[in-house]
């Protein structure tokens, strides 16, 4: 019997100054392991602006943020079993404005959001229902960088946590990548030990993503199209840099905007998305030697690719087309990690987030 998946699809429903939402708000889809076929489900849960998703290990909990940059808030849903479906559960402040990304700790106790305009994160215990208790810790970014426009402040991007529950935070803002530990007793981050690792000036730090090994970091930066490639101490977390590379074609001179990273899941091969050249840009990853090779782009079949997702079988690659409000699939070539086209493209509002959940 095929695997069902489901696919829950985060939007922009209002519009900002950097997007024209159009949606109605989060979206579910069942996703066919074994076509790459996407069923509307025909639930639309009314959230403004849920534009990125987290699920908890025990695949019954949805997370999302609002983001505003206002008076944002993450939601929290119980996932129904059989058909995906979401009830409200609570929600909280997110403490912090635009809430751009979040992410739940190795223990499960702990959820982290990233608050992008104030330059901040906020910790959240979660509980035993999935609901969201008060944050029990908020930490600040101070610090500024090159580009007037975009890194006039602190902007907090991502969380993402190692095999030892540290926590990295790609800051776009500073040219940073901060690195705390999570005191899973008292819910507050402390600082590690080394503190952060630093990109180049104007970099733009915005998503990070670990090798299955753990020996090496990828930071994919925003402002200046590239992957950056780090060596990982297990014993200390500190990141030292080994490779920096382009995500766009050598002939490329037009205006581009990096977003969203993922490796296939031995870790030979990584992708990240091209806003501007509108392509899903591919590399392959020597785990022997830390080396990186750009092997090819692919078309996202649309336009400002602000995510894009690999299913579980790791046959399929979903990219959203933000702009040309688009959710094309591709189909992954297994032994050279180069994407195909398969004819599948889904008309879905403003779509900026794609995460799965295996029934």
């Amino acid at each position: 019997m095929t695997e069902q998946f489901d696919l829950y699809i985060g939007t922009y429903t209002r519009s900002m100054p950097h997007v024209d939402g159009k949606a109605d708000g989060l979206y579910l889809y069942h996703f066919d392991a074994s076509s790459g076929e996407l069923t509307d489900s025909g639930q639309v849960i009314n959230v403004v602006n849920p534009t990125y998703i987290a699920i908890d290990a025990t695949r019954r909990y949805l997370y999302t943020v609002e983001e505003t940059g206002e008076d944002d808030s993450i939601h929290v849903f119980a996932i129904e079993s059989t058909s995906g479906g979401l009830t409200p559960i609570n929600q909280q402040s997110a403490r912090g404005r635009a809430p751009c990304h979040l992410n739940i700790d190795n223990t499960g106790q702990y959820l982290v959001v990233a608050n992008y305009v104030s330059g901040n994160v906020a910790v959240f215990p979660l509980n035993a229902d999935g609901s969201l208790g008060e944050a029990t810790d908020v930490v600040r970014h101070h610090g500024q960088s090159v580009n007037a426009a975009r890194q006039e402040a602190a902007h907090t991007h991502a969380v993402v946590f190692d095999n030892h529950n540290r926590v990295y935070i790609p800051d776009l803002g500073i040219d940073k990548i901060m690195i705390y530990q999570l005191d899973v007793e008292s819910g507050k981050l402390r600082p590690n030990q080394p503190g952060f690792a630093d990109l180049q000036a104007g970099a733009g730090p915005r998503h990070l993503a670990f090798h299955p090994n753990g020996a090496y970091a990828f930071v994919l930066n925003e402002l200046d199209s590239t992957l950056v490639t780090f060596t990982v101490d297990g014993d200390s977390g500190g990141l030292t840099h080994l490779q920096t590379t382009s995500t766009l074609p050598d002939i490329f001179k037009g205006e581009n905007y990096c977003a969203a990273i993922r490796l296939s899941a031995d870790g030979r091969f990584i992708y990240a998305s091209n806003r501007g050249h509108d392509s899903i840009a591919i590399f392959s990853f020597d785990a022997q030697s830390g080396a990186v090779t750009r092997i090819g782009h692919e078309s996202t079949q649309g336009e400002y690719p602000r995510d894009f997702n690999i299913d579980p079988t790791g046959q399929f690659l979903l990219v959203a087309n933000q702009n040309t409000d688009t959710v094309t699939v591709f189909r992954i070539h297994q032994h050279t990690g180069l994407l195909q086209e398969t004819g599948l493209r889904y008309t879905i509002p403003t779509p900026v987030c794609l995460y799965f959940n295996r029934r």
